[in-house]
């Protein structure tokens, strides 16, 4: 293959890698309280794209090299065999934690369509960790802003119901507090708390 034929294929694959970044770094940012739902839902998996993106840069740099002799065969084929030992398990663990949770419950608000109260188990172990959630909007503007998370080691207590307990305010209820949050009328998004002990 000739040398400018196979410079081309690298930058290619290397601007494939970076176009998988760029999907991360969206998710990244879909994944923020107040980002994007739908880019949350479709980048922010950062195990795939991020070895999606290692695999592209390292088949660039392998089709890019030339390995004429046995010993840059040899030593190619061991850094390569290297790497793909180092970070299996890295990939497999990352694929297995890698997942948006279990939706629970959703509350449509009674008067406002675009705003609707979410509620998801996102515990990778058998006991329950809630977060609850509101979102504004719908499609591809849709927002997502976090109330906070309840279950063990949270702080929180023990969730048991959120609630919408007026035009724009939503109330979580624990085994230890009773949380209060008003929304801004016009964006939705929650203010700080008032939580009151039990």
């Amino acid at each position: 293959m000739a040398l400018r034929r196979r410079r081309q294929i690298a930058w290619t694959l290397r601007g494939l890698a970076l176009l998988a970044a760029l999907a991360l770094l969206a998710g990244a940012f879909g994944a923020r309280s107040g980002g994007l739902v739908e880019a949350e839902r479709w980048f922010a998996h950062p195990v795939p794209l991020l070895g999606t993106a290692v695999v592209l840069v390292v088949v660039s740099l392998v089709v890019e090299l030339e390995f004429r002799t046995r010993f840059s065969q040899i030593g190619c084929a061991v850094a390569l065999v290297g790497l793909i030992v180092v970070s299996a398990p890295y990939v497999v663990l990352g694929l297995l934690l890698d997942g948006d949770g279990r939706p629970v419950d959703r509350k449509a608000h009674p008067d406002r369509p675009g705003l609707a109260l979410t509620v998801t188990d996102v515990a990778f172990s058998i006991d329950p960790l809630y977060q609850v959630e509101v979102v504004t909007g719908t499609g591809w503007s849709a927002r997502h802003w976090e109330l906070g998370t309840w279950g063990e080691g949270t702080g929180h207590g023990y969730y048991r119901s959120a609630e919408w307990t007026g035009p724009d305010r939503i109330t979580v209820t624990s085994d230890e507090e009773t949380a209060v949050f008003v929304l801004d009328p016009v964006t939705g998004r929650p203010g700080a708390p008032r939580v009151t002990k039990h």
